[in-house]
């Protein structure tokens, strides 16, 4: 797992810097992205290996942003984990084609696996 780039974007400093510990704790580069309306162009420019989005965004929604990940034709083939604390989180992440979804708060360790998972 060495050398894999993960992509957070969330609109939440807190959420955003927690990911980022557990995932370079894990052994992944990190970047991280505040504003959903910039995380196509850094997905272009940084070519991680996967996406952790969280879906409830001001301005452009996760799945909104999801959305144009599937329409680009630049980027292919990246993995997207999405998240949220709403009930129809979950819903809203299959809809949009997510590859997984984990509900928060959620566990730490979870997310390292799933993150594994997807990674192969």
């Amino acid at each position: 797992m060495r050398n894999k780039k993960v992509m957070v974007c969330d609109d939440d400093r807190g959420i955003l810097d927690l990911i980022e510990l557990i995932m370079e704790d894990a052994g992944f580069s990190v970047i991280s992205e505040i504003n959903s309306l910039h995380a196509i162009s850094r997905i272009e420019q940084e070519k991680p290996d996967l996406l952790i989005l969280d879906i409830w965004m001001p301005v452009l929604s996760g799945d909104q942003v999801l959305k144009s990940i599937k329409d680009s034709s630049s980027i292919v083939n990246l993995p997207v984990i999405m998240y949220s604390a709403s009930t129809e989180g979950e819903g809203i992440a299959k809809a949009a084609g997510a590859d997984d979804y984990i509900a928060k708060p959620f566990d730490l360790d979870e997310l390292v696996d799933k993150v594994n998972r997807l990674m192969v």
